[in-house]
């Protein structure tokens, strides 16, 4: 037998588990990300968002009736409640959770594709107010600006990746 072969067969159980412990160590390190400061930016905009889908959206409606379908203003504003709540309030939870890098970049892309909604959700309200439709109320506008914190503080987490 080799030298490596008899010393590991020496070795107790113990530290045979520790050893192939220590040897994954790396490759969990390079999956996992650490948002510092960022974690606080992060609960913080989720709290903002879960609070814009009770304030009032379009026409008095909150935003959560919106996402259930009980007030129809039109596939935007709707569409917009299923990102932001999708990436914006459970993904970032769920990445914040986990810290894993992944999750964090798919939050922030996902987060980017919501902020385009939620801008395409305002505009089209503001072009239909005119002709009688109902404007966009601040649950809708704060959900945006939300969004667009999030994403921003999700693409720092994802590009600092080393």
């Amino acid at each position: 037998m080799s030298d490596e072969r008899r010393s590991r067969a020496e070795l107790p159980e113990e530290l045979r588990e520790l050893n192939a412990q220590v040897a994954g160590l790396p490759e969990q390190i390079e999956r996992r990300f650490d948002p510092g400061a960022r974690a606080l930016v992060v609960s913080v905009g989720v709290l903002v968002l879960i609070g814009s889908v009770l304030l009032p959206w379009i026409g008095g409606s909150p935003g959560w009736q919106v996402f259930a379908g009980i007030a129809s203003y039109g596939p935007l504003p709707r569409l917009f409640t299923f990102t932001l709540i999708a990436f914006g309030v459970l993904g970032s939870m769920l990445a914040l959770v986990t810290r894993r890098w992944a999750i964090a970049f798919v939050c922030a892309i996902g987060c980017g594709i919501s902020t385009v909604n939620g801008i395409w959700a305002i505009w089209s309200r503001q072009i239909g107010a005119d002709s009688g439709l109902a404007p966009p109320q601040v649950g809708l506008v704060l959900g945006a600006i939300g969004v667009l914190v999030l994403t921003f503080t999700w693409a720092g987490v994802a590009l600092r990746r080393g």
